[in-house]
């Protein structure tokens, strides 16, 4: 187990991510993580949730309404 110090940084407080932890994880600045708290204990895990892209490409083409790809966005699709 490592050690780290909670900082400061504008109205919010960080805690600086090992970068063994970032390789093991895959994660880099911005990534989504899921955090829980439990007790005395912060958990930081990576958000596995797939994005509409990855949802889109696992739709089987026959499921797709004909056209689709070439509808403009109708909210916050991304």
């Amino acid at each position: 187990m490592s050690k780290a110090a909670i900082r400061k940084l504008g109205g919010s407080h960080v805690v600086v991510v090992p970068p063994t932890f970032l390789k093991q994880t895959g994660l880099k600045a911005g990534s989504p993580v899921d955090v829980s708290i439990h007790g005395d204990t912060l958990t930081v895990k990576p958000d596995r949730t797939p994005g509409l892209a990855e949802l889109i490409k696992a739709t089987p083409r026959k499921a797709r309404v004909e056209g689709w790809a070439e509808m403009p966005p109708a909210g916050a699709e991304g």
